[in-house]
């Protein structure tokens, strides 16, 4: 699309900003009557598939102003802001270049002592558009990631909801792209409507009113004569549309100048029109202003009316790409106010997701979220709950189990037999799809992988992750209380190595997988959960300092839930709950035989 800002501003060829206005009013005029922008309609951005399977549409209309009032209340929250100011001060640089412009052609001879004004009046347009593009872009980000980052939403957006196929671009480059297009088209339509009506004034004054008529009309008429010979460039176009968005989707070079040569129509006749239209007044010698004026001020005032109605006729290109703007902007608008329901839903615990029983080949009726959740302290409660992915795939439809307190719990099977749904369904990731599960409250709970995470910072934000240091003071637990939990995986050695708890590394690279597995550990006993879920967590350790921190767990009180294939664990759990992958399991007590079985 590069090419075409470039022939429509360019001076040559500013007039046809006005046949490309009429063709851009009668596109919108056919667009409503043809599907899918069809025979020469303007391309449109087509975004999310919905249930019935239409794809819905970004097109001016009502409902797009409905939306961008939405969220401009978003980036302009209240009248005396500094969004405000800075709108109404781009509104008076626009004005003051408008003037500079006329007194610029009016008085040609005072250029050059003029000339810094008409610079400085764009330089101060230039810093007011660039700072209203980035405060609108803060303002709507940080609303944006206000509600993605709250509790789960994040998570949620990526594996329960497949509404938002890509949150990260909508997010970043897509609000980039809307603040900038709602200020570029704040620009492109308040100036140029100004220099419009100023300079057929100032035309009418000069040509007279006839002049600026015959202007219209040729455009109108030309406009409906170009507007059939461009009827095979329109699926061109939306198939290039289609190629901007798998562009933008993969991230990838796969269309430049794809129209350029079909874009470039050079509107020569158009500019020898507009020229003939000024002349007239002048080579007419019966022109009551010949009798009047001399040769010098006749040309002077033809060079005069030649640059205000390039001036007009470049106005009017602008406007052109406003209203183009203006089709992208919609697209733009829909994107995001899409992204704002679907964050507002997700907040409000609900999800939309087409669910397909690999087994079964046919639509589920499970509804996610149907489930019931309750919460109480020291138990862990299955009653009659399908475990199923967010794709609607059951791997166990009727799960029911019970653990108190002090009863450790073996999870065993093959791969992707489920053991990783059951703990995103107990730490409420994944919805539930019916039943009941009692559980503690959420931060009771304590999730322990077999890669931990390592947080930017000192040595302290690596045990009491991810608490604060505050937060730490506030639990009344000292560094002598942090130096005990590092004995207790015998890392102890790391902070006589570094000196001091505010010692800070990158400790994904310092710490050996296995020392970042105690210390994974060491966290666990600094926050204490009533349940803790171990994911192959001491898959790296020794066995004797494995044996010595599941007794240490059990010493605290800690209850655990070990995903892991060691059998030297065995011993260390009294139940084991076995998911063979075909939808079946056993959870049952782990006997001395069972034990011997395992060693």
């Amino acid at each position: 699309m590069a090419s075409f800002s470039k022939y429509v501003t360019a001076k040559n060829s500013s007039i046809a900003g006005g046949i490309l206005l009429v063709l851009y009013l009668l596109k919108n005029r056919r667009r409503r009557s043809k599907q899918d922008g069809r025979k020469g309609g303007l391309p449109l951005l087509y975004l999310f598939i919905q249930k019935d399977g239409k794809k819905d549409r970004a097109s001016v209309d009502k409902v797009f102003f409905h939306r961008i009032l939405q969220i401009l209340r978003i980036m302009v929250p209240r009248f005396f802001c500094m969004e405000t100011g800075y709108l109404i001060f781009i509104a008076s640089m626009l004005v003051a270049r408008t003037y500079c412009d006329v007194w610029m052609i009016q008085n040609d001879d005072f250029k050059r002592i003029l000339g810094a004004l008409p610079s400085l009046v764009n330089n101060f347009l230039k810093l007011g558009l660039n700072e209203l593009k980035l405060r609108f872009r803060e303002r709507l980000t940080k609303n944006l990631y206000d509600q993605y980052l709250q509790g789960f939403t994040y998570y949620k957006m990526g594996n329960l909801d497949n509404r938002i196929a890509n949150p990260d671009q909508l997010l970043t480059q897509d609000v980039e792209k809307f603040c900038n297009s709602v200020v570029d088209l704040y620009s492109n339509l308040s100036k140029p409507l100004l220099d419009i009506g100023l300079y057929i004034f100032k035309l009418t004054s000069a040509i007279g009113a006839q002049g600026p008529g015959i202007m219209m009309a040729y455009l109108l008429i030309s406009g409906l004569f170009l507007t059939r010979l461009r009827r095979p460039i329109g699926k061109m176009t939306v198939t290039e549309q289609r190629y901007e968005g798998e562009y933008r989707f993969v991230n990838s070079r796969l269309i430049t100048n794809r129209l350029a040569h079909q874009q470039q129509l050079k509107p020569y006749v158009a500019t020898v029109v507009g020229y003939l239209v000024v002349s007239r007044p002048f080579l007419n010698q019966s022109d009551p202003r010949h009798l009047h004026s001399s040769h010098s001020e006749l040309l002077e005032d033809y060079y005069q009316s030649g640059r205000m109605l390039l001036r007009m006729s470049q106005a009017l290109g602008r406007i052109v790409l406003a209203g183009r703007e203006m089709t992208r902007l919609a697209g733009f608008t829909a994107r995001i106010t899409e992204l704002i329901k679907v964050l507002k839903e997700l907040n409000a615990g609900k999800y939309e997701r087409t669910m397909v029983s690999q087994q079964e080949k046919e639509k589920l009726v499970l509804v996610p979220g149907s489930g019931q959740i309750i919460k109480k302290d020291n138990i862990i409660k299955f009653e009659h709950t399908p475990l199923a992915t967010p794709n609607g795939d059951i791997l166990i439809r009727d799960l029911t189990f019970e653990v108190r307190s002090g009863t450790n719990v073996l999870v065993c099977g093959p791969n992707g037999c489920g053991k990783s749904s059951l703990f995103r369904a107990l730490g409420e990731l994944w919805p539930l799809f019916g039943g009941h599960l009692t559980k503690p409250e959420r931060g009771k709970l304590f999730y322990v992988p077999q890669r931990p995470y390592m947080t930017l910072g000192s040595l302290r934000d690596q045990v009491i992750y991810p608490d604060t240091y505050d937060e730490q003071r506030r639990k009344g637990i000292s560094d002598q209380v942090l130096k005990e939990y590092l004995d207790n995986v015998q890392l102890g050695h790391i902070l006589d190595r570094e000196g001091s708890w505010d010692s800070v590394q990158d400790w994904m690279d310092v710490l050996s997988g296995g020392e970042k597995q105690r210390m994974a550990m060491a966290r666990l006993f600094y926050h204490k959960p009533q349940f803790a879920i171990l994911d192959e967590c001491t898959s790296a350790v020794s066995v004797d300092v494995e044996d010595y921190i599941y007794s240490h767990c059990k010493t605290v009180g800690i209850t655990l839930f070990t995903v892991s294939h060691r059998k030297s664990l065995w011993k260390h759990h009294k139940y084991y709950l076995h998911m063979d992958g075909r939808g079946n399991y056993e959870f049952k007590p782990i006997t001395e035989e069972t034990v011997e079985f395992g060693s």
